[in-house]
């Protein structure tokens, strides 16, 4: 948990995908984050949260359901969703949030 709580106080925001092992929409989102972290590069670190290996980082973060996605910034919630995104919706709803490069 202390590692996971350094990554999300960096500079960089981290999307955090709260999945199970056994959740069918999670294994849908799997290849959907992959392409949203090809599209987005160096602009977000993607990090994928086991809640049965994690339920101290689920419950401090009042996920209730898998899929959740959540997008810290500087160590704030700034975005969340539970179920499944295409990759354009999940780009199209996290770009606001994050840094602008030329």
């Amino acid at each position: 948990m202390g590692n996971f709580i350094k990554l999300i106080n960096g500079e960089k925001p981290v999307l955090a995908d709260f999945y199970a092992t056994w959740c069918g929409p999670c294994k849908t989102m799997s290849p959907i984050l992959k392409e949203v972290k090809n599209r987005l590069e160096d602009k977000v670190t993607v990090v994928k949260i086991d809640v049965d290996k994690n339920q101290v980082a689920a419950n401090r973060f009042s996920v209730r359901g898998v899929p959740t996605l959540i997008l810290f910034s500087q160590g704030e919630i700034v975005w969340r969703k539970s179920g499944v995104l295409s990759a354009e919706q999940l780009v199209q709803e996290i770009q606001p949030f994050l840094p602008k490069f030329n």
